[in-house]
């Protein structure tokens, strides 16, 4: 599965696959009881503790991206507020240590049947994490490749991956910035908006063209790029703007 540029920079914003999407589960919702740390969902949210922390600091990109998450995957759960505490604190536990990386990525591995598909969904999710704040650490190479080895991820697929990544923002750093009114346009706002409104219209748009969510959907590759593409705009104008309130 090679998707162009799959989740990039945008932040956003995340794991509404066909895998992971609460909409996927609405038909089985269940009880949320007790330690999440062994359900699917919680070992997804560990792993993104370490990557997040992997250069030793969790930037606001990162942070959106896991806020987010948080509530797409506790809407597995009937109780979901009750979820998304527990995977919160699942969350602050794990960022502060990576010496189960691979031990949680191998139960990842084997509660999810060993599923490629899955596998492959969630280092593109994690690669996603990592670029996010426009960086690839020497640090976070070092843990998506230890995760995508006890994911049984084909080194060739997992480099395929960054590659993808890599050129993305190689070429991206070649084009022309965003201006302030192609940014309040993107965002269907007045020039003048509040903050609130801008964060609130970012998360909508977000979650509008997100790859995941198109992806299961199940739209073509042309669509998905596409989608990509834009998101990386919406992602340049949300940081523009948010310059106006500093």
């Amino acid at each position: 599965m090679q998707l162009a540029f799959l989740l990039i920079i945008i932040g956003i914003f995340y794991l509404l696959t066909k895998n992971y999407s609460s909409k996927e589960y609405s038909y089985q919702k269940k009880q949320f009881h007790g330690d999440l740390s062994n359900h699917e969902t919680g070992i997804i949210v560990a792993l993104m503790a370490k990557v997040a922390k992997a250069d030793g600091r969790v930037s606001e990109l990162e942070a959106e991206l896991i806020s987010l998450t948080l509530t797409d995957l506790s809407n597995v759960f009937s109780n979901n507020a009750l979820a998304r505490e527990e995977l919160k604190k699942i969350y602050n536990v794990e960022k502060e240590s990576f010496e189960n990386t691979i031990i949680l990525a191998s139960k990842y591995a084997k509660i999810t049947n060993y599923s490629y598909d899955k596998s492959i969904s969630l280092m593109n999710h994690l690669l996603n994490l990592a670029f996010i704040d426009g960086e690839f650490s020497h640090t976070e190479k070092m843990i998506t490749e230890d995760i995508a080895k006890a994911l049984n991820i084909r080194l060739n697929d997992y480099e395929n991956l960054v590659k993808n990544f890599k050129e993305f923002y190689a070429n991206r750093f070649q084009e022309k910035k965003i201006d302030k009114k192609r940014a309040y346009e993107l965002f269907g706002l007045k020039s003048g908006a509040s903050l609130d409104e801008v964060k609130k219209r970012y998360k909508e748009l977000v979650r509008k063209y997100h790859p995941d969510l198109l992806m299961g959907k199940g739209e073509s590759e042309d669509i998905i790029e596409n989608a990509t593409k834009k998101l990386q705009e919406i992602n340049e104008a949300y940081e523009l703007l948010k310059k106006e309130f500093n």
